[in-house]
């Protein structure tokens, strides 16, 4: 026979591991929007300061 007691225990620390799984991959799914977000920015900044440069490099008499 199953022990009420041990079950209700073991039920609610599943419960507990199920919402911080659920907490945990939307932390997980926010860190990797943002680091997406990171690479696009990097990215724009690259082409922008390349591009500056080669303006700037223009720019200058010969």
């Amino acid at each position: 026979m199953l022990d009420p007691e041990l079950l209700e225990r073991i039920t609610a620390r599943r419960a507990e591991l199920d919402e911080l799984e659920e907490q945990l991959a939307k932390h997980l799914a926010e860190v990797r929007a943002e680091g997406d977000e990171l690479a696009v920015a990097e990215r724009v900044l690259e082409r922008v300061s390349e591009q500056l440069a080669d303006e700037r490099a223009q720019a200058v008499p010969t």
